[in-house]
Order: structure tokens, then sequence, then C-alpha cells
């Protein structure tokens, strides 16, 4: 008898087959994965009729290992410096490019009147972790300290990290509130992975439906973090939900499906920052599974989720810059 779970939405049920979605990460299909979906496309595509402006810039540091591309986009016609949607790609960190979902990042940013910098950062299982993180520090430091020439306000600037994007955006907050006098005004995190121990009841619950589940989501760890995924010395910047003080975050948008092993992490991660002080908005969609409004975006609970978004990255940017969190009780 199947495992009970919480329903699908049956719209986005009856467009797609979580069953026949198994993913199983080894190196030979995460090779295969990134051919198939490597960008064939020119950047003209996403400039969206000259929508956008769409520069290609190499960005290093005097302390990064590597050089990292970046995409920086600016609303064409817009005028005095710009808020940032600083945008780092899902993929489970071992897939995916800069270019992956931007078109709905631009769509996001044409809405609020902002720029969007994407990042091409170093992937697993080649790159393991830090690379990942130092290329996406190298690309906010860098943007930063360019701010005049690229026309950005480095005092507005939104981490938004979709999947394995928001692993990595987790840990660049944790890491710039302990180590750099560099403050986002808020981090969107979509569906995000932030535990490595894969130990939650939501992954228990959810192991035997296709999608991302809990047997891919330890491969992507384990690729991320050779081998080790699990092992009670995982850094914080590595995988968020291990940092054992929350406080001093800035104002957290976090959003999940109901059905998704990544549910209660990320339900976990939100109660913390609220227990700290912090500022934490919470969205959990009934019916929604890994992803779902990338497969399906004009279902209705796609739209629920795009609007919400949309919402918070509004409010976000048109509040007043304030000190962030609290102390941890």
């Amino acid at each position: 008898m199947p495992a009970a779970t919480p329903p699908i939405d049956a719209e986005l049920a009856s467009t797609v087959d979580l069953d026949a979605l198994r993913i199983d990460l080894t190196h030979e299909f995460i090779k295969k994965q990134r051919a198939a979906a490597a960008p064939s496309s020119p950047l003209d595509d996403l400039r969206a009729n000259g929508a956008f402006s769409i520069d290609e810039y190499t960005a290093s540091t005097a302390r990064s290992t590597a050089d990292v591309p970046l995409l920086v986009c600016r609303p064409a016609g817009a005028v005095g410096r710009l808020p940032v949607l600083f945008y780092l790609h899902g993929g489970g960190m071992v897939m995916g490019h800069a270019r992956q979902n931007l078109d709905y990042v631009l769509e996001l940013a044409q809405e609020v009147r902002a720029a969007v910098i994407s990042v091409e950062y170093r992937l697993a299982p080649e790159h393991p972790h830090p690379a990942a993180l130092e290329d996406c520090l190298t690309g906010l430091t860098w943007a930063a300290t360019h701010a005049m020439d690229l026309a950005i306000d480095p005092e507005r600037i939104v981490l938004l990290g979709l999947s394995g994007g928001g692993a990595l955006a987790g840990g660049l907050s944790l890491f710039l509130r302990d180590h750099l006098d560099l403050r986002p005004v808020g981090q969107m995190l979509v569906c995000p992975m932030l535990d490595d121990r894969n130990d939650t009841p939501s992954a228990a619950q959810l192991a035997h439906l296709g999608g991302w589940n809990p047997a891919t989501n330890a491969a992507a760890w384990n690729h991320v973090l050779g081998g080790r995924a699990g092992a009670p010395d995982i850094p914080s910047y590595a995988a968020p939900a291990r940092a054992e003080d929350v406080s001093g975050l800035p104002p957290t948008y976090l959003e999940v499906g109901a059905v998704e092993m990544l549910r209660d992490e990320v339900v976990t991660f939100a109660d913390r920052i609220w227990r700290a002080c912090g500022d934490a908005e919470l969205h959990v969609f009934p019916g929604g599974f890994h992803g779902f409004d990338f497969f399906v975006p004009t279902a209705r609970l796609s739209r629920d989720a795009r609007t919400a978004r949309l919402n918070w990255l509004r409010r976000t940017l048109a509040a007043p810059r304030r000190r962030t969190g609290g102390s941890a009780g």
C-alpha cells in the first residue's frame, strides 16, 4: 500500500507525474544533464526585445580563488542607482547555470525596477564546498565595489536563491553577518536546500515520491560535501540549518511546498529566526512539490506563489534601511 502523503494539488498533478520523475544523481547523469541544459540561445532572447540590457563581466577580488562570470541585467531606460536581485540559480549545486530561470527573475526585476546579477558559480562534485560559496562572495563583493560603475545601490541588495541556490544564499548571509560589513537588505529562499542531514519527518514521509526526494537530496549533498553529508562538523556556511545562531540575518522570505521533502527544514529555519527575534515570512503552499511553479507556471498555485514573492520584494525594497535581527535567546 502506498505511503500516505499530503495531496498534490490537482492542477499540478494533472500535468506532472512525479512517479515518473526520478533523479539518480550519478556523475554520468549530472554530465548528461549539464550537456542537455547548457544555454544554447543568445542573450538577446533574455533581453526581451530591448526590455533589459545584459552585460557579461568577470569578477575577481584579492581574496577570490577563481574568476567568476556574472550576468549584469538592467531594465532599459532605468536611471539612477538601482536595487539588485543577486540571483543564485538552482540545480542542487551540481547542475544549472546563470541563465537558468533568469527570464522569470527578470520579470520580478521589471516589476520592482531592480537590476539583476546572476552568478555562474562552480559546481560540485568537481568543485566541492566552499568553491560555490566563494564564487558567490566574490561576485557580491565585486559588485559592491563597482556599484558606481554598475549604477546599483549596494545597500539595497536582495539575495535570491532557488533550491541549491537557496543553500548558497543562506550560507552567504551567515558569512556576511559574521565576517563582512556588507549586509543584504533581504534574502529570498525559494524551496531552499538548508540541511544536509536528510532526517526530517517530511523527508521520511515523502521518500517514496519522485522528483527531488531524499535519495536525490542526499546524493547532491554528498557531491557538495565530498561524501561527508550528515557528518557532525559540517559548517553552517555550507548547510545553513547547521547554524547555532540565526540572529542578525536580513529579513528573510522562505517558501516551500507541502508535498516536498524540504518542507520541515524550511519551516524549522523560519521558526528559529522568529525565536531569535528576527524577521521571516514563511509560505508553505498546499499541494506544491519541489519547483512546482517552474514545472507549471500557469497553475493557480504557481501564480499565488509568484504573487507572494513579488509582494515581499516590493515591501522589502520599499522599507527604510533598518537594523537586522536580534540576539538569540
